[in-house]
């Protein structure tokens, strides 16, 4: 199913120093980037999964990890148990030379157990590996310390992320499925918490959805686009957008770089969602509707919409808000929570 949806765009010979960063930040839409991190002296070590393990222990400095492990029951699908209840694997912490060995050993299984060290941050473990294996976007003042990925057939199930990301395939395969923000709807996410990665996934078997259970599901795979990346591949994807991500062979490593559009006195608005959700969502129609008007005034019409009549000495959180603000704002709404 997946492997027939219609392909995502994609730019071709792709160096870090030419990546068009800004036109695809305006642009708003992903993109697959062929051969930007090819370079990588980890890209070349990913040829083979022996020589791409050796690099990693190269520049490993010893200190554990943590990683999601399941059964082969799991399937390679970090999810939920049958009632959502609890998650379906479990966090462990161990060397990462064991890990690597026990992927190694359960290469050829046609149903291993999963294991998966996610996001974990380069420069905690690795020391040094940057030096060969990076896309430079400290030189271009976007603040996005890389994390790396490493693990057999893992999926990781349809979610979406607050920040904008470039994700670099660097050894073995992957799949990814890209949706717009808009089809939040049609996806079914899961729970808030407890989730398999930090944000809340579609529970939809994208490898056998259930129509009769999730018929909208219909409607956003009419929307979804495709890729497989290659080693030194890598893909831009805009905040808000949903991502489906399948490990397609028996050893897969990815490297990725998270930034935010705003600057890092802006929270993220999860929180605001979180506080939503306690304060509005179970008012009386009447009253949800009107609060919708005053969000679309204050919050999602233009920026200056709501201050523009008002002196700019008055206008206080109307204004721009910038880091003292920020402060001031922090402040107040930890007094008035704290009531």
């Amino acid at each position: 199913m997946l492997d027939a949806l219609p392909p995502l765009p994609e730019l071709t010979d792709c160096t870090p120093d030419s990546l068009p960063l800004d036109e695809l930040l305006a642009a708003g839409e992903p993109v697959v980037l062929r051969g930007l991190a090819r370079d990588w002296d980890l890209v070349r070590a990913g040829a083979s999964m022996q020589a791409s393990m050796d690099y990693l222990r190269q520049h490993y400095n010893g200190e554990p990890v943590t990683y999601s492990w399941g059964g082969p029951e799991m399937r390679g699908r970090p999810f939920y148990r049958e009632d959502f209840s609890a998650l379906n694997g479990e966090v462990r912490r161990s060397d990462l030379a064991e890990v690597l060995g026990e992927i190694a050993a359960h290469a050829d299984d046609p149903q291993p157990p999963t294991y998966y060290v996610a996001s974990l941050l380069i420069d905690t473990r690795f020391p040094g590996m940057r030096e060969a294996n990076d896309l430079g976007l400290a030189q271009r003042g976007i603040q996005a310390p890389p994390s790396i990925w490493i693990g057999n057939r893992v999926t990781a199930s349809c979610h979406y992320d607050a920040l904008n990301n470039i994700a670099v395939c660097v050894a073995g395969r992957r799949r990814f499925t890209l949706l717009p923000p808009a089809q939040i709807h049609n996806l079914y996410p899961g729970p808030l918490e407890p989730t398999p990665g930090g944000q809340a996934i579609s529970v939809v078997d994208f490898a056998a959805p259930d129509l009769e259970k999730y018929p909208r599901f219909a409607e956003a795979m009419a929307q979804a686009r495709s890729a497989v990346l290659e080693p030194g591949d890598a893909i831009f994807m805009p905040s808000q957008w949903w991502h489906h991500v399948q490990g397609l062979e028996p050893f897969n490593v990815l490297v990725n770089y998270w930034w935010s559009s705003v600057p890092a006195y802006v929270p993220s608005p999860m929180q605001a969602l979180y506080h939503a959700l306690w304060t509005i969502r179970d008012r009386p129609e009447r009253e949800k509707q009107a609060w919708r008007e005053v969000f679309d005034y204050y919050v999602f019409g233009p920026a200056d919409q709501a201050g523009a009549h008002l002196p700019p000495a008055a206008r206080h959180v109307l204004g721009p808000v910038d880091e003292a603000m920020a402060r001031q704002l922090r402040a107040m709404l930890m007094a008035k929570l704290n009531r």
